[in-house]
């Protein structure tokens, strides 16, 4: 179904509820100011097909514009709120998008995108100038646009020089706004989601995850609660108050939670959950046993990518006798393949292919595209694992060193390329290494010109030289120091080695 059904058939129900501020939208209220947005878009020229883009925190009126863009047939682009003005500038140019709906809170972000983006329309919602969106959405009908037509998201992944890249689908091909959807029966069949179900999102919206698990609770007809910030014990006290029933989680969440006192966490009623779903980063064992002894056997796993070519799934009974699994597939056939894409035995590690999906394309980047395809024509969204004898898959390794920090993903070369242009940096690495609250850290190992720069005064001054064009995120926790980084005569960085020293791993030599 989709959510202007919902609010014929129960406009009073709550769509959307903001935890910190117990605001609520209705069925009712999300389907007239979509539509209105939807009519804005029409009226700034937007036609099907064309892209708009989106730069809020976890924001009251998020939703209003992404059912606004899918039921006008756009492509709507999520942008993480985080980023630096260049890197919000990159997006807009690489996608196409024209026209951008911001806020207040982003006003010195907006201010710098006019002048590397003057082309771009900006609305904002919170002011009192003349971009203020407003004024311009109360004139317009809160009726459906004539010409309503599915769109879909546009999200970003990484790309071969560290800049992210586009993930563009072709539009649903029935063009039905409220045609048949293949994560809802997902969610309802595999993840035991239940028409109505009342849904808690701890995370930022502007995520791939988020954003489709919250869209597809709006298309069951569900209450969607939205935390502006994740707070461990708000989130408990949410699936109490609320009595949530589902939610979507990073292992960062989880840690956090089974840090809180013991009492804490017994004050609250947890029982009324029946799916807990995580992904977005490898769960440590011993922090995916605790949680289930203290949830119940409710909490499911999946591994994909925003590419969609392959999709795996593990419940809690199943990971409990296959532990650190990721699960089997659910869609695509799972294939590891060595170095010349020839499959390897049951148990051997190699790169993570899947057979079947949907074809991987990436937005203007044709041979990041190629290099997602090997010479069976199975995809690979570049992860390495291994496969048991029951068909059960594992990841041993993430795509290029990836750095996932509390359910982020960071993408170290765009870090190292900004690094080796500071005049007194001769040479850089950067990697994740072990951070017990958020799975992994930022740490950029540094070869200076000189050694005599090896200090916390030049620590601290690249920091500052970070800041300027990187968003907090990918800033390094931890700088270190090196008279020579492991690279061989070719040039190439043996970053296995030391990302191995500092995991621990034993057999690892700096050389």
């Amino acid at each position: 179904m989709h959510p202007y059904l919902h609010a014929q058939e129960n406009p009073d129900k709550p769509a959307v509820i903001m935890a910190s501020t117990g605001a609520v939208e209705t069925y009712a209220e999300l389907d007239k100011a979509s539509n209105r947005l939807a009519h804005l878009f029409r009226k700034e020229d937007l036609q099907i097909g064309d892209t708009v883009a989106v730069l809020l925190d976890n924001h009251p009126k998020f939703f209003d514009f992404a059912w606004a863009a899918q039921r006008a047939g756009l492509y709507y682009v999520a942008i993480p709120s985080r980023l630096t003005a260049a890197e919000v500038s990159y997006i807009l140019s690489d996608s196409g998008a024209t026209l951008l709906i911001s806020s207040d809170s982003k006003q010195g972000v907006v201010d710098e995108l006019h002048k590397l983006n003057p082309d771009v329309k900006v609305f904002l919602f919170g002011v009192d100038d003349n971009r203020a969106i407003e004024p311009v959405l109360a004139a317009l009908p809160d009726g459906p646009i004539d010409d309503e037509r599915h769109g879909t998201d546009m999200l970003y992944s990484s790309g071969t020089t560290g800049r992210p890249k586009g993930v563009r689908i072709p539009f649903p091909e029935n063009e039905d706004i409220a045609g048949p959807n293949p994560l809802v029966m997902m969610a309802q069949g595999a993840f035991g989601f239940q028409p109505g179900c009342t849904y808690l999102s701890p995370a930022p919206l502007y995520h791939a995850a988020p954003l489709r698990w919250c869209m597809t609770v709006h298309k069951m007809g569900g209450t969607v609660i939205v935390m502006e910030k994740f707070d461990p014990e708000q989130a408990l006290a949410l699936i109490e108050k609320y009595k949530v029933d589902a939610s979507q989680w990073v292992p960062t969440h989880f840690s956090r939670m089974l840090k809180l006192p013991e009492e804490t966490r017994a004050k609250y009623d947890v029982s009324s959950l029946t799916c807990a779903v995580h992904a977005a980063a490898p769960c440590p064992i011993p922090v995916k046993e605790k949680m289930i002894e203290w949830w119940g056997p409710i909490i499911r796993e999946y591994y994909a990518g925003s590419e969609g070519n392959g999709f795996t799934f593990i419940n809690s009974e199943d990971w409990l006798t296959h532990k650190g699994s990721v699960g089997k597939a659910l869609l695509g056939i799972v294939h590891i393949c060595d170095e010349n894409d020839n499959e390897v035995p049951v148990g051997e590690e190699g790169q993570i292919y899947f057979e079947g999906g949907a074809p991987v394309k990436y937005h203007n980047d044709p041979e990041k595209t190629k290099a997602a395809h090997n010479k069976h024509g199975w995809t690979s969204l570049g992860d390495v694992g291994k496969v048991d004898e029951d068909g059960f898959l594992y990841l041993t390794d993430r795509k290029s060193f990836m750095i996932i920090s509390g359910g982020v993903n960071i993408y170290p070369q765009e870090i190292e390329n900004l690094l080796v242009t500071h005049p007194k940096v001769l040479d850089a690495a950067v990697i994740g290494a072990p951070d017990e609250d958020m799975g992994e850290k930022v740490v950029a190992v540094i070869q200076p010109m000189d050694m005599a720069d090896a200090n916390d005064d030049f620590a601290q001054e690249l920091e500052v030289y970070l800041r300027q064009s990187l968003s907090g995120v990918k800033v390094p926790r931890q700088i270190d120091f090196r008279a020579e980084l492991p690279r061989v005569p070719t040039g190439k960085l043996y970053k296995r080695l030391l990302r191995d020293e500092y995991w621990g791993k034993t057999g690892s030599r700096i050389v």
